[in-house]
């Protein structure tokens, strides 16, 4: 059965330096070497790499990062190094701590009128920024939209991320979780809490689907898992990533309830019980009466505006006139007011954490 092997070819000066350092102290494995009276080639394995070492080769020494679950015991619990050929060795955590950067707090209003750029990412996805700042790198809040309908070149992956929520806007989209069961199909107002590590697979989508996304923190990595298929043969709706359950909350049939705010109605879609307290979700409609100036004192409060029109007034800004497509964020302590309302308003509301206090203003 015939094999196919690729290797990295690395430059060196003289060998016999290299041989003791790259067996030693990397721990790799000399696979040959050759001429035998004066050897100027060495092939090394290990770590998942291949490495041809070759005495007076062209490329330039270039840098190895080894990723180890045990980085103090690795090479002496050196985390740079320097090979006698002048290759630069980095020893890294395999799967480092997730970092939560502290929120830089800002008043940001994010308006499609004002045309940010749509930029291809991941399995063709067109992404627009909807939180330029990142407030500190501690979110990111994406409008994702696929042009074109059908089959979605995605393959089962996984997020390491702290908070992760899927809100479909417009159209459909077909997506298999592990341990949910078969595919499930995203509507308008339905949404989705991809718990820290879920692995899933995005299927299908109709012409233009549109949904949000919002990630904590905003940078944050998604890998791929070569070995698992969707969907998995058993279902375990009751199972934890992380302290977090996995959620599909459904528009139809929700029940409306007072928002916090006077004036306005809203339908809890589960995700603060669900996370325990870590996010809460909220779709937001007009309701009855005037709202009055507010305050809160979450870390995070994000809303988009998904139909409708409203006007948001700040302390100390003019008032911005929103539409379909807009977004803001309100920092803590910070006085707001939304008013005029449209009937057909409806806003996504998205809070971290999910249990807070708002404060009316009462004179």
């Amino acid at each position: 059965m015939s094999e196919t092997i690729a290797e990295m070819r690395l430059p060196t000066e003289e060998l016999r330096k290299d041989i003791p350092f790259y067996t030693k102290v990397l721990g790799m494995r000399m696979d040959s070497i050759y001429p035998a009276d004066d050897p100027s080639v060495a092939v090394f394995s290990g770590h998942g790499l291949r490495l041809r070492i070759e005495k007076g080769a062209l490329e330039a020494p270039g840098t190895l990062r080894i990723l180890t679950d045990d980085p103090d015991t690795f090479a002496d619990g050196q985390r740079s190094l320097t090979a006698p050929n002048g290759t630069k060795i980095e020893i890294e955590e395999r799967y480092p701590p997730l970092v939560m950067p502290e929120t830089v707090h800002s008043f940001v209003v994010r308006r499609l009128k004002d045309q940010a750029p749509w930029i291809i990412g991941r399995a063709g996805m067109h992404y627009r920024d909807l939180v330029p700042s990142r407030l500190g790198g501690s979110i990111i809040a994406s409008h994702i939209r696929i042009p074109d309908g059908g089959p979605v070149p995605d393959m089962v992956h996984f997020h390491r991320v702290g908070f992760q929520l899927i809100f479909c806007i417009h159209g459909w989209v077909d997506v298999v979780y592990e341990d949910q069961g078969p595919k499930m199909r995203l509507t308008a107002g339905d949404c989705f809490i991809q718990p820290p590590e879920i692995r899933h697979r995005v299927l299908e989508a109709s012409d233009n689907v549109q949904v949000i996304e919002i990630g904590v923190p905003a940078e944050h990595v998604t890998e791929i898992d070569h070995d698992m298929t969707l969907p998995t043969p058993d279902l375990r709706p009751d199972r934890e990533w992380q302290g977090q359950r996995f959620v599909y909350n459904q528009a139809e049939g929700a029940e409306w309830q007072d928002f916090r705010l006077p004036g306005f109605i809203c339908r809890d879609t589960t995700i603060g019980a669900n996370t325990k307290g870590v996010a809460g979700v909220q779709v937001v409609r007009k309701g009855q009466g005037d709202s009055p100036f507010a305050s809160h004192d979450t870390d995070i409060l994000f809303t988009f505006v998904m139909s409708g029109q409203v006007i948001l007034h700040g302390e100390g800004r003019e008032p911005y006139s929103l539409e379909p497509g807009d977004a803001f964020v309100i920092p803590p302590g910070m006085m707001t007011r939304l008013s005029d309302a449209s009937d057909d308003l409806e806003l996504l509301e998205v809070s971290l954490p999910g249990t807070f206090t708002t404060t009316l203003e009462t004179t």
